[in-house]
């Protein structure tokens, strides 16, 4: 696929993000492209509303794997590009239509000219939430498409188009959504004697979560306890029955985050008692670490040093990506490719330079070819 090509399938992705599990169009749209392909070397398969397809190997000895994910956000778009996203309160802003472009770049490429060894690429849907990696990994499907090693990129909007960026070792936190009910008793706001307020229950509760990092976590280890919003109550004047907290859990332990969850939970148990309500808790979508290992971070290394790509340490970061579930199977890597926008990941207005799919298409081929 030339660069023409390439833009105009990164386009059209644009216009119909769906939410995870549903990618109906999504799925669609890749099985179109998919069949245009030269078919000897390709084998197919659907999972859910995702692809799994194996390029044969001209003279295989192992199986490498590439896994790009389809899933778009519930953002409503502000980007006003002639291609806006046609579903309405959806978009790509975490730029899952480049890497969707890229993995088909990719593989037209290994369809024409088939590599080695056996490549397969993984299509997953929902990245997002409520988490698709995990099943996919578990499902039958995947086990007989099942690489030995893996990779996947994320684009990066802070880099240059040009550049790619990980480390080995940890390159993404754990990460778990917060969800926290308080139910108490309402009232008139005359008589607060009657009543069991929640919004001062959940306040008490957010001003308590502060301390599960600072005096209950070993201060060598990295964690993150935030609440992002707080919902509760009616009206001004009616004192509230319920109270809703929503929030997340990072850190770079995957035992921390368990600790973290079982601090939080002996909390709730004792704001049970001393406020007189009942405290639901659900930790919503969960994703491990994106741990890269060494050896295949080293070789590609290598390999970026005879492409057109500039290569940039990253650090270790806070954020989630259910990629990590592919990692705790097999061995293999996440990668940064720069993007140039001034606005980032998940932002309404993210608006990614398209020169970087070519880049990307270079570099992951060369991978997956050398690796």
């Amino acid at each position: 696929m030339n660069e023409e090509q390439l833009v105009k399938i990164r386009r059209d992705l644009h216009q119909i993000p769906e939410l995870g599990f549903q990618e109906v169009k999504t799925q669609s749209y890749l099985l179109e492209q998919i069949a245009l392909m030269p078919q000897e070397a390709l084998t197919i398969e659907e999972w859910k509303t995702g692809i799994l397809v194996k390029v044969k190997g001209t003279n295989s000895t192992k199986t490498l794997g590439y896994r790009t994910d389809i899933d778009g956000l519930p953002v409503f778009e502000e980007t006003e590009l002639p291609f806006v996203s046609q579903h309405t309160g959806k978009m790509h802003a975490c730029g899952h239509d480049l890497h969707m472009t890229i993995a088909l770049g990719v593989l037209a490429q290994l369809a024409e000219k088939p590599a080695e060894n056996d490549i397969v690429f993984v299509f997953q849907p929902a990245e997002e939430g409520p988490g698709g990696a995990l099943p996919m990994v578990e499902s039958e499907s995947f086990k007989s498409f099942k690489p030995d090693g893996i990779m996947a990129l994320h684009i990066a909007p802070e880099l240059s188009v040009g550049t790619v960026s990980t480390r080995a070792g940890l390159l993404f936190a754990n990460t778990s959504e917060l969800f926290i009910d308080f139910k108490g008793k309402g009232g008139h706001a005359a008589y607060p004697h009657l009543t069991h307020d929640m919004v001062v229950a959940a306040s008490n509760f957010v001003t308590q979560l502060q301390q599960v990092v600072a005096r209950k976590l070993d201060p060598l280890e990295s964690a993150v306890v935030t609440i992002g919003k707080i919902t509760g109550g009616t009206v001004q004047n009616v004192i509230a029955e319920n109270a809703r907290l929503e929030g997340t859990i990072r850190t770079a332990n995957a035992a921390v985050i368990n600790e973290i969850k079982e601090t939080i939970e002996l909390m709730a148990k004792g704001f049970e008692r001393s406020h007189h309500c009942e405290i639901t808790i659900d930790y919503g979508s969960n994703y491990y670490q994106v741990y890269n290992t060494k050896d295949y971070v080293d070789r590609f290394r290598h390999v970026i040093r005879n492409t057109n790509a500039n290569w940039h340490d990253a650090a270790p970061a806070m954020t989630g990506e259910d990629f990590g579930y592919f990692l705790r199977d097999i061995p293999g890597f996440m990668f940064w490719l720069g993007v140039n926008s001034p606005f980032g990941l998940h932002h309404s207005k993210l608006n990614p330079d398209e020169k970087a799919i070519l880049v990307g298409v270079e570099v992951v081929e060369a991978a997956l070819r050398q690796l």
